[in-house]
């Protein structure tokens, strides 16, 4: 029973933006002021982060999940939270005894593209460290500003500009002379106005020494920019943009490495050239002012090329977003504002490394620790419990003036267990994770459940839903909605036929279905053909456009004989012509046979140009390579050819909690913030709503998990929630 004061709170759902919230409200300092019940379908938590343990204690997750550098909010939680589980848990007993133990820097990023004769160029490149770790209390200066991030395209600019001119000289330095001019007159506003003026004038733009000065000039721009007339900056980089193009057209025609370099100078000065002439630095909006515009078409608008906006540097961001209406590759789609900020950020305020993979699972790495540490605040956790509909009160009923309210849950009660409260955790060389299937023995008539392949994570398993257990709770003050925007139309029928805004973000906010397989093998990447360190890689074929090495994740897993690498592919999935009912339960199966599908004949035809040497003689894929759990097992038969794939592991994220939420142009501005006070009793959480950061990722989550716990008690300070108040 809650204490007197003490206000109660039903949390739906387990993603990261439910467990945020939770985690923020159940604070030490927060002195018991809230009593949180959490409600989640099935046997684990992490909604779309959610992993499991398979055969052979294998790591078996949703898809490929990397954080990235820039995730301020959600690795300053996850350092909170390895902190306080130190009081918890005794380190000794944990493989993690920290968030580093936990987490492992990933500097290394590569982009495929195709090389016109059925082959494909791979380009990788080596990111250092940057400046700290992220997490760490952040600095007086703002890193999150359209002015900061103006000054790091100027340095990047010139940097690039100077390994172009090295590589077309073959080498050879610029004549000091050249470069002393570029540096020798005083940087006031007037006098680089002149310089600007002089080589536009002069045509010392068609030089080499011209295109580096200008490179300079442009750095001292950016950094005081309002100072200078908008017409003869937008026409300075006008014209340094065209000489780029057209001084080094011949050489990126024969080197792929300048190529790719030449491409970003293309597309960083059109984002310059775009930002001045919105006049975003002014514009409160700031780079949400252009969410309307598809990022291409804005980038086009711009003076962007057309082969800058078909490379893989853009295609690969396309494809870490997933950002294909559909999942359709030909409808490729991302809000201009949120798609550069996503990528400023990414490479200009990245700490520590740009990317961070966990050293297990992430329900192992976020979920697990995040558990125990609720559960030692006092969070109770309803395992099996499905939300069926979330009941209104009677708008009748209503005093004047009175804002409608959740009045009940309605629950279904997918299992009881054995005991009481089920455990659902398992140790795996001292890292707690959750397994892939519900522990049947904790269950009432688990073994027959078992049997007759109760899917409790499944949309489409109604099987039984009238012989099941329907709770409805009315024991709450405060409801904290974290399911995916997928799920609305399914448990909000209620709100949805009242509250036109409700509509349409459910009809603008769309979702994807995703596909990932993952794989174990017997020789490592170098044994296949892979020349470089370990990756992750985007910009790839269809149907499977984004790899990732994640081989160092073998000693967390439990093979007889750990396998040579591990690798995992993810890419969007199709939706089929019409959407399937609810009532279709061979639906999953159906998607699942796809994705295999989809796998072997990536296997068989594309994984040539990632492992050339992971093909025989004929250039077939040697199915062997793949290790299964029964490799070592005596006297028992193995699997040979194609059926081998069948041991690994895949998925096919259809379910409507699952579908990864899509950026795309014109729809931001439907999206419902977790501060919105239409209802007296009710937030949201989760990656769809308006959080800040309005793309499908962790610290998207992470940062709505915090508002909607300042919804309800006024923290954190909005000014905590890092990048909230963006440019």
């Amino acid at each position: 029973m809650a204490g007197e004061g003490v206000a109660k709170v039903a949390i739906i759902g387990s993603g990261c933006a439910a467990m945020t919230a939770a985690f923020e409200l159940t604070r030490p300092e927060q002195r018991g002021r809230y009593q949180v019940t959490v409600y989640q379908q099935g046997w684990r938590l992490g909604g779309k982060g959610a992993s499991g343990r398979g055969a052979c204690q294998r790591i078996e997750e949703h898809g490929l999940h990397v954080w990235l550098g820039f995730y301020e909010n959600a690795f300053r939680m996850m350092r909170e939270c390895y902190a306080e589980l130190d009081g918890i848990h005794d380190p000794g007993e944990r493989a993690f005894k920290s968030w580093r133990d936990a987490f492992r820097a990933e500097s290394y990023i590569g982009i495929a593209d195709p090389d016109g004769r059925g082959g494909q160029v791979l380009w990788t490149s080596y990111f250092p460290p940057g400046k700290g770790l992220p997490g760490d209390p952040l600095t007086s200066h703002n890193p999150f500003t359209l002015s900061g991030y103006l000054l790091r395209t100027g340095a990047l600019v010139r940097a690039l500009l100077l390994g172009l001119e090295t590589r077309r000289s073959g080498g050879a330095p610029l004549p000091e002379a050249e470069l002393e001019a570029a540096h020798s007159d005083p940087p006031t506003p007037e006098r680089v106005a002149e310089r600007m003026l002089r080589l536009l004038h002069q045509g010392i733009l068609l030089t080499a020494a011209g295109l580096i000065e200008a490179a300079t000039v442009l750095e001292l721009v950016l950094k005081a920019i309002p100072r200078y007339p908008e017409s003869l900056v937008l026409r300075f980089l006008t014209a340094f943009s065209a000489a780029v193009r057209n001084g080094f057209e011949e050489l990126i025609e024969r080197d792929d490495e300048s190529r790719v370099k030449w491409e970003i100078i293309d597309l960083v000065i059109a984002i310059v050239i775009g930002v001045i002439r919105f006049r975003l630095l002014t514009d409160p909006r700031g780079l949400s002012a252009i969410d309307d515009y598809e990022c291409r078409e804005w980038l086009r608008l711009n003076g962007a090329s057309e082969r800058a906006l078909e490379s893989a540097f853009v295609r690969g961001l396309y494809d870490l977003a997933l950002a294909y209406e559909d999942g359709d590759p030909a409808r490729p789609g991302l809000a201009a504002g949120q798609a550069i900020r996503g990528s400023l950020r990414m490479f200009f305020t990245y700490r520590g490394a740009l990317f961070w993979k966990m050293q297990a699972g992430m329900g192992d790495v976020v979920f697990t620790p995040l558990y125990q540490v609720l559960k030692a605040r006092g969070v109770r956790f309803e395992f099996f419990h499905r939300l069926q509909s979330v009941r209104l009160a009677d708008p009748e009923t209503l005093a004047p003036g009175e804002r409608p309210y959740v009045e009940a849950l309605e629950l279904a009660v997918q299992a009881k267990v054995r005991g009481g409260e089920y455990q659902p955790l398992v140790d795996v060389h001292g890292v707690p994770s959750w397994p892939a299937a519900p522990d049947w023995g904790q269950l009432v008539n688990g073994a027959k459940m078992r049997r007759e392949g109760w899917a409790f994570e499944s949309h489409w398993d109604r099987r039984k839903v009238a012989d099941r257990t329907l709770k409805v709770t009315e024991d709450f003050d405060f409801v904290v909605l974290g399911v995916s925007v997928g799920a609305i139309p399914h448990v909000c029928k209620e709100i949805l036929a009242r509250d036109q805004r409700w509509r349409d973000m459910v009809a603008n906010v769309k979702t994807v279905a995703t596909q990932a397989f993952q794989v174990w093998l017997n020789e490592d990447a170098r044994a296949l053909g892979w020349p470089g360190d370990p990756v992750t890689l985007s910009g790839f074929v269809k149907p499977f456009d984004t790899w990732a090495d994640m081989t160092h994740l073998a000693p967390r897993e439990d093979w007889p004989r750990p396998p040579a690498s591990i690798a995992y592919f993810c890419n969007v999935l199709a939706d089929p012509p019409q959407p399937p009912a609810d009532d279709d339960t061979g639906y999953p199966a159906r998607r699942r046979a796809e994705v295999r599908a989809n796998a072997v004949r990536f296997l068989e035809q594309d994984i040539v140009h990632l492992w050339p040497k992971a093909v025989d003689a004929h250039g077939r894929f040697r199915w062997q390579l793949l290790m299964t759990p029964d490799d070592d097992a005596p006297g028992t038969g193995q699997p040979a050819g194609e059926s081998r794939f069948d041991t690994q592991f895949l998925t096919a994220n259809v379910n409507p909690t699952d579908r990864y939420v899509l950026a795309l142009p014109g729809t931001l501005k439907y999206r419902i913030s977790p501060l919105d006070n239409s209802y007296d009793n009710l937030t949201i959480a989760g990656d769809w709503t308006d959080c800040g950061f309005n793309e499908g990722c962790v610290e998207a989550a992470v940062m709505s998990g915090r508002l909607a716990a300042h919804a309800i008690s006024a923290t954190p300070a909005l000014e905590d929630i890092i990048g909230y108040d963006h440019p």
